[in-house]
């Protein structure tokens, strides 16, 4: 065995540790970076040869140490628990927050709430069938009517405002979902013509991850990786990415709540226009829901039900009160008409008004009866008593968007904890720990620092055969 061969080692050594110490500073250097992985620097010894025959000086010492490669410490299958938990958390917190805006729309319980509206609605009755004929308790009366069917048309064109604000938002989130499929279909192909290189490909795999679960949140896509390094993307059972191309997603619909009852919107493939994407999962697939329209059976859309429960409760109001009210007498003698009436073109809500503008309008006595009786004021009145009548109506309908909205709140926590519980596996296996890398870094350090020394000796061994053999007893 050649005494130069102790030179190759230790340079071999001295090269591992080099590499070593150099990816152990990559890792510090990014132990804040968002969806860094860590690595490891792989390697494996050169084996000797042993020799044999005749002339064979035994089995033949290592030639040192081999780097494998820069191996990056993933877990597809975490990697996989990441994007499905973050798919299912988009779909809820979307969910959940549309309802809870409702919820802020109705403000019920409160003194600010249709609720409250109601029953000084119904108490400036009572007020009126005590004292008929005073223009006082009139002048409140329609006041209070103003007011509660200014609070009912508020409502709906708040409504109206978060569908509209919805839709926007799913414009900005199907150009987010395209320029991250873009992306990824950019870093495939350099993934895969680095690989074919032989180069390190790490930090282009942690980015690709790193949109691969955006997609995941925005449109419940599943990834699986390729025999060439790339992965394809599919959203709705359809690749959205694959290899280095991508296949880009459009919004179809109507802008406003009224066109989107005929013109539901919906996720389509740009390239095929009309045929809808079955989203199942992401905050796209939420999104999509909440816009759609009524279906007739109260399961539709959650901004167009709520939409259609205040005009089924503005129209059961008019009617109740109108149905009484036109069996009424004014105090003039004249035979009562209705006291609500619906603006022509306008949703029942937004288009509730009040008929009468004065006292001599309001049919607050039984025909005949005279002008200070208030029997039928008091009928009107009774109708908040009604267990079938607007209040009731409108406690179920409270009831049945407060109960959503619980439900979606309780999804959306379970669907956190999923989630976190998931970036927590995945950070535990891939995240850097600064006292692990402290601890490498001070082994390739000494690993370094033995492997100079090891050059050093077969130096000085070598310097003695060169330089000082035969000098002795000179």
């Amino acid at each position: 065995m050649s005494t130069f061969s102790g030179l190759n080692t230790a340079y071999t050594a001295l090269n591992a540790a080099r590499q070593g110490l150099d990816v152990v500073g990559q890792n510090i250097a990014n132990v804040n970076t968002e969806g860094y992985t860590r690595q490891r620097l792989t390697t494996s010894s050169i084996g000797g040869v042993a020799q044999t025959g005749p002339l064979s000086h035994g089995t033949r010492v290592g030639q040192g140490v081999s780097v494998e490669g820069i191996a990056r410490l993933g877990d597809l299958f975490v990697d996989s628990k990441v994007r499905s938990s973050a798919a299912s958390a988009g779909f809820w917190n979307l969910n959940a927050r549309a309802l809870s805006n409702i919820e802020g729309i109705l403000q019920e319980p409160g003194e600010n709430g249709i609720s409250a509206q109601l029953s000084e609605f119904w108490a400036a009755w009572q007020d009126v069938s005590n004292r008929a004929g005073e223009p006082a308790s009139a002048g409140v009366l329609l006041e209070q009517a103003g007011v509660l069917t200014s609070r009912i048309g508020k409502a709906y064109t708040d409504i109206e405002n978060e569908w509209a604000g919805m839709r926007a938002r799913t414009d900005g989130m199907v150009s987010e979902l395209n320029s991250a499929a873009q992306q990824v279909a950019d870093l495939n192909g350099r993934i895969r013509s680095a690989i074919a290189a032989g180069g390190s490909v790490n930090e282009l795999l942690d980015k690709r991850s790193t949109l691969t679960a955006t997609i995941a949140s925005l449109a419940g896509g599943t990834a699986r990786e390729t025999a060439d390094g790339t992965v394809e993307v599919l959203v709705g059972g359809n690749a959205i990415v694959s290899g280095d191309s991508f296949r880009p997603v459009a919004v179809a619909g109507g802008l406003r709540m009224q066109d989107g009852l005929t013109s539901a919107v919906q996720l389509e493939w740009a390239h095929r226009p009309g045929a809808a994407i079955a989203l199942d999962g992401g905050e796209l697939a939420a999104s999509v829901a909440i816009l759609a329209p009524i279906d007739g059976n109260g399961t539709g859309g959650t901004f167009a039900e709520a939409a259609e429960a205040l005009n089924v409760f503005a129209q059961a109001l008019a009617d109740k009160v109108n149905a009484i009210h036109t069996t009424g007498e004014t105090n003039q003698g004249v035979s009562g008409g209705n006291f609500f009436d619906f603006s022509a073109g306008l949703p029942a809500a937004r288009g509730l008004t009040v008929i009468p503008t004065d006292m001599n309008g309001i049919a607050s006595s039984t025909p005949g009866a005279g002008a200070y009786d208030g029997t039928i004021a008091d009928a009107i009145a009774q109708v908040g008593l009604d267990p079938e009548g607007p209040d009731a109506l409108w406690s179920s309908i409270v009831t049945g968007i407060g109960v959503a909205s619980r439900t979606a709140a309780q999804q959306s926590a379970l669907a956190d904890i999923s989630a976190d519980a998931a970036v927590g596996a995945q950070l535990s296996a891939s995240a850097v720990d600064m006292d692990e890398e402290n601890i490498n870094m001070l082994t390739y350090q000494v690993a370094y620092q033995g492997a100079a020394r090891v050059m050093t000796a077969v130096d000085e061994m070598l310097d003695t055969l060169i330089n000082r053999t035969g000098v002795v007893g000179r």
